[in-house]
């Protein structure tokens, strides 16, 4: 035991980060794992381009991440943000929003949104409900 603590002192490979690393190291995780996701989405759409002669699109997903044996909760996610990928490319949100708001359908108005003030607390300071 004593040779280990030699080999590895706490100085060097200390157990805790300090907050504002932690942070650090929490926020490039997440940029490298939207990395993954997003190299893995443009292959399963490269995927989909070449087998759409053989096989329908959301079959051709299910090959690739079978092929490349990815693990499920990263799967789901690929599969996912392929499917809207493809979704984008075949019917635009834009578009279909341009087309209902010049039909002229005036009995689904919907409320305004409030965002700013929701965030601002409406201007006036909430009161502390105590048990």
């Amino acid at each position: 035991m004593f040779s280990l603590r030699r080999l590895f002192p706490e100085r060097i490979f200390r157990r805790k980060l300090e907050p504002a690393a932690e942070r650090r190291l929490r926020l490039a995780q997440a940029r490298a794992e939207e990395a993954v996701i997003r190299a893995h989405v443009d292959n399963a759409l490269m995927f989909v381009d070449t087998l759409a002669e053989d096989m329908a699109f959301d079959r051709a997903i299910d090959s690739y991440i079978r092929e490349m044996a990815i693990p499920e909760p990263l799967a789901s996610t690929v599969a996912t943000r392929t499917l809207v990928v493809l979704g984008q490319d075949l019917v635009p949100y834009r578009r279909r929003a341009v087309e209902e708001d010049t039909s002229g359908e005036a009995g689904e108005e919907r409320p305004k949104l409030r965002l700013n003030e929701a965030s601002q607390g409406r201007g006036q300071p909430r009161p502390i409900k105590r048990a």
